[in-house]
């Protein structure tokens, strides 16, 4: 992108600053301006500047700014319970919206939690336990008016497969229970100190074209995982990798059940169709938020009316009912496995917050209202810390509770205290009728979850857009369905680590020229009209100048120099003067300034003058301490190219 060199990024001032005066030269048709230095400033007000801009972007504290006491305690209070902001103004009517989308996603969150928690290769009843405490908890703490927390898909995945290889539920529960909630844990634990020290951009790191190829992958190896339950297979493999899934598949075909077959992709094709046409017709989003529920209770009842019939059919049996039991005493945090539980709470964390705090932005940017990233932070780290010690595994905001909460007309977080009520009162009563629920239909109901994870449209996009952001995502679509979930993970981390690299140390370069009847300098190769002036090379920096690109671009500099000097001598002209526009270079280091020394020693040695344009603030502080200023002339430092080039050229013809 070209840049605008008529941008004024330095301070143009007459006051009694450091300064370099340019006088205006005979027959110019501009006024030449004055480089300033910026206002000096103490090392400490520079330093808490910057930290104030890393740390608070948003200025957390001008709300309390011109306040009384008191009500600085309340808007205190309010900060970190945002519940107090509601509650005072609640009224019947958005109860009644609350109340009505806090039983809607109870209908999807109970078979969900069910079914997610056997993704996790935990017992079904550990997805309801986290169904009831962490929205409880989130209600208080999260500032989202729609956020549907509970377990969500990939979250799950990850968790059960990072544990199963090392640790067997089948053969050692209480250790895998014990990690489990270790690791939520240590989830929780992260997130919250992520959102307390404001270090919330570190999961910026896992960008749009990692998260595409992770989660479209993740759904893929999910909904195949589901073919034991769909075709009532035994002995399955328990490895997450397509090759192993397909193989152990396609050589049980002996433990294929008919029956299975055609009850689990009966309802799966009905979950289809309701999932369908309420995409189609949001309008009846209530069909794809009520389907799962009626799919367990349709199942559940057809499979006990059938039962003698239905022997080989795979059931849920026995679920404990009752309130969550504490699991305080089971948090491990000592032993071989403890390295284990924190590199397992680590990643589902990071990617439980994620998607957590991307759900709440998305319904946020809806009903135009903001949500504080580092509130959410820590509102689902604290959550999922509360969760640990009640029986719970990592929970977040999930996008398809949060989409039925939204069009369900849900207006304040009271809609997951609903959510929670109703998972109550399936804990306490309602626990014996999911004897015989069969596990086809949790299969089912899975599938038809992640399917929506594969985003066809954002790969295509990503695709036209950036090829090596796509390349990211092939790298961790591939990398979770042939080697790992975690190894796809980091592959496709790395991929985006590369290509931020790739800026910083590669950054953009280009040779501007004037756009007619103005003194406005472009990208030649963007802009067709724009022009060289003669006997002038004029080049723009696109980034920062920093020790892991100055040698890049001084040699890329004198790589132009070289190439223009030759196209000059072929029209029997000389290279007099190369201008440096610096409007988009924002910092400079020590490595970068003795690029610069060293480019203009070169450059003045081969008897061509060297020019800086309009270097800004921070710019202009480093090259005065470092004495360069002092070796450049009246006549080598402008605000903008137009001047510089009027400037020089009239002082050619004197």
């Amino acid at each position: 992108m070209g840049i605008d060199s008529n941008t004024l990024q330095a301070d143009v001032s007459s006051t009694p600053q450091t300064s370099f005066d340019l006088p205006l030269s005979t027959g110019s048709i501009l006024e030449i301006h004055t480089v300033c230095l910026p206002p000096q400033k103490t090392t400490f007000q520079k330093l808490k500047h910057r930290l104030s801009e890393i740390f608070f972007p948003d200025d957390p504290l001008h709300r309390f700014k011109n306040q009384t006491f008191l009500r600085k305690v309340v808007l205190g209070f309010q900060y970190f319970f945002p519940i107090l902001q509601w509650v005072p103004s609640y009224s019947f009517s958005t109860f009644r919206s609350d109340f009505i989308s806090g039983l809607t996603i109870a209908s999807l969150a109970i078979p969900q939690g069910i079914s997610y928690a056997k993704l996790a290769k935990l017992p079904p009843i550990i997805g309801l336990y986290s169904s009831f405490v962490p929205p409880l908890i989130y209600s208080v703490l999260g500032s989202s008016r729609h956020l549907g927390v509970g377990p969500v898909s990939i979250a799950s995945l990850v968790m059960g497969t990072m544990l199963s290889e090392s640790v067997s539920y089948n053969q050692e529960q209480d250790l895998y229970l014990g990690l489990t909630f270790t690791a939520t844990f240590f989830a929780g634990l992260f997130q919250a100190s992520l959102g307390f020290v404001r270090l919330g951009f570190i999961i910026d790191f896992l960008s749009k074209a990692t998260l595409v190829g992770f989660m479209a992958g993740a759904a893929v190896i999910v909904s195949l995982q589901q073919l034991k339950g769909l075709l009532g297979i035994v002995n399955f493999t328990k490895k997450m990798q397509i090759i192993p899934v397909m193989s152990s598949v396609f050589n049980h075909t002996n433990e294929w059940s008919w029956k299975t077959i055609v009850l689990g992709f009966s309802f799966l094709i009905l979950l289809l169709i309701a999932r369908l046409t309420s995409l189609k017709r949001p309008k009846l989003f209530w069909i794809s938020a009520a389907a799962p529920l009626t799919s367990v209770i349709a199942s559940t009842v057809l499979v006990f009316l059938l039962k003698s019939e239905l022997q080989d059919v795979s059931i849920i049996g026995k679920l404990p009912d009752g309130l969550n039991p504490p699991s305080a005493k089971m948090l491990y945090f000592h032993g071989p496995h403890l390295g284990l539980a924190i590199r397992v709470g680590i990643v589902t964390g990071i990617l439980s917050l994620t998607e957590g705090i991307a759900v709440g932005r998305t319904f946020a940017a809806l009903q135009n209202y903001q949500v504080d990233g580092n509130k959410e932070m820590m509102a689902i780290g604290l959550m999922n810390m509360a969760g640990s010690c009640s029986s719970c595994y990592v929970t977040t905001g999930s996008f398809s509770r949060s989409a039925v909460n939204y069009n369900a007309g849900a207006k304040t977080a009271f809609s997951n205290i609903v959510m929670a009520g109703s998972v109550l009162v399936t804990m306490l009563f309602l626990m014996p009728l999911f004897y015989y629920t069969p596990n086809l239909v949790l299969a089912a109901i899975i599938i038809t979850a992640v399917i929506g994870l594969i985003d066809y449209n954002a790969a295509f996009q990503l695709w036209k857009l950036d090829k090596l952001d796509f390349l990211a995502c092939l790298c961790s679509f591939f990398g979770v369905l042939f080697i790992s979930v975690p190894i796809g993970l980091a592959i496709s981390v790395g991929v985006s680590v590369f290509k931020i690299l790739l800026h910083v140390t590669r950054p953009n370069t280009m040779v501007l020229g004037n756009i007619p009847g103005t003194q406005i300098y472009q990208n030649i190769s963007r802009y067709k009209n724009a022009s060289t002036i003669p006997s002038f090379l004029i080049i723009g920096i696109e980034s920062p100048i920093y020790f892991a690109n100055s040698t890049y671009l001084q040699q890329r500099i004198l790589r132009w120099v070289r190439e223009e000097e030759e196209r000059l001598q072929q029209k029997e002209e000389n290279l007099k003067c190369v201008i440096l526009d610096m409007t988009a270079v924002t910092a400079i280091d020590i490595s970068g300034v003795d690029a610069m020394y060293e480019l203009r020693k070169t450059l003045t040695n081969r008897s061509i003058q060297f020019v800086l344009v309009n270097p800004v603030g921070s710019v202009m502080e480093k090259l005065k301490h470092s004495e360069i200023l002092d070796l450049l002339r009246t006549n080598q430092l402008y605000l903008t190219v137009g001047e510089a080039v009027s400037d020089i050229s009239s002082s050619w013809k004197a």
